[in-house]
């Protein structure tokens, strides 16, 4: 069974084809960082535009990449929450189009469910049930719990700024540029983590916070004179420990079986290395590509919803503000 994915959640207009849930045929992925970069984050107007370009362009490349025609595909998901209002539209729009003037049946997707299914299309036939899926963006900072292919409960999430927000905010601090995980991860890499930065840990909860940690960076960098290489190392650092202790301790509370790691920030290598060492479970993270927004994981996510017999009218509308679990 063949899905068109369709992706414009943020500033990624992207297109995919997916068979089965989890034999990628194409990912096309039409990034916009270099126009945001020039104003140190993403600018929603601009954002929106770009997806009005760049959609009809970026669909038609994902069908010839994965030699299908529209007699192939089976339906149509789409990206209809959470994210910019504007970018959303594009998206939902186009795909509403396409599923109507085909004839196919219309899947809207949860973006953070997303992000999480991008792990069945690497290593879907590993994963036990239930599962504690860790999502970390530039918007969210979630713990999941998933009970089954289409079960979640939400368990705890950001109370103020996401691990991503907080890295690309620290990234500005530093002067580093945009985006800001990839810059203070390079950063680090020649660096040492001397300071020991604040961690929120919010006993009794599985919440995050990263706002102190951030402030606690504005003023070390207002004293001056400090190594922008060991300031971010350690501001990694003290991300990467509480993202990995607070998954480990909820991991063990609650039994589970094994752990996904999903969303842009699970891209960072220290990440990765540090849940291996630590999980006493199986850890499950998809390579860099699916971590970051793409079409592929919202195909493979249309997919399961499709099997589940869970479809959405052509009125699907964007809901900007959607939680999962």
């Amino acid at each position: 069974m063949k899905v068109l994915g369709i992706e414009t959640s943020c500033d990624e207009t992207a297109a995919a084809v997916v068979d089965n849930g989890n034999s990628i045929m194409s990912n096309v992925i039409a990034s916009q960082v270099d126009i945001h970069a020039r104003y140190g984050g993403i600018v929603p107007e601009v954002a929106s535009r770009q997806h009005l370009l760049a959609i009809v362009p970026v669909v038609e490349k994902a069908m010839a990449d994965a030699a299908v025609s529209w007699q192939d595909i089976n339906g149509i998901a789409v990206t209809f929450g959470p994210g910019l209002a504007g970018s959303l539209l594009v998206g939902v729009n186009m795909a509403k189009a396409i599923a109507m003037a085909r004839g196919l049946p219309l899947i809207g997707v949860n973006h953070l469910e997303a992000h999480i299914c991008a792990n069945w299309l690497e290593n879907g036939k590993a994963v036990e049930f239930p599962c504690l899926c860790l999502i970390v963006s530039g918007g969210h900072s979630d713990l999941i719990l998933m009970k089954g292919q289409t079960q979640f409960e939400k368990l705890g999430q950001t109370r103020d700024d996401a691990a991503g927000e907080a890295l690309d905010k620290a990234a500005r601090i530093l002067g580093l540029g945009y985006p800001g995980g990839p810059a203070i991860e390079q950063a680090a890499e020649k660096g040492i983590p001397l300071w020991s930065f604040p961690r929120a840990w919010l006993k009794g909860s599985y919440d995050f916070s990263f706002s102190g940690l951030k402030t606690s960076l504005w003023h070390l960098a207002q004293k001056g004179q400090v190594s922008v290489a060991d300031t971010a190392a350690s501001f990694q650092e003290a991300i990467v420990d509480v993202l990995v202790n607070k998954t480990v301790e909820a991991a063990s509370d609650l039994g589970v079986k094994s752990v996904l790691l999903s969303g842009g920030v699970a891209a960072n290598h220290m990440l990765r290395e540090r849940f291996a060492a630590r999980s006493l479970l199986p850890v499950f993270v998809p390579s860099s590509i699916l971590c970051t927004d793409n079409a592929a994981m919202v195909a493979a996510c249309g997919y399961y919803r499709f099997q589940a017999g869970e479809f959405s009218g052509y009125d699907l509308d964007v809901v900007p503000g959607l939680s999962l679990g």
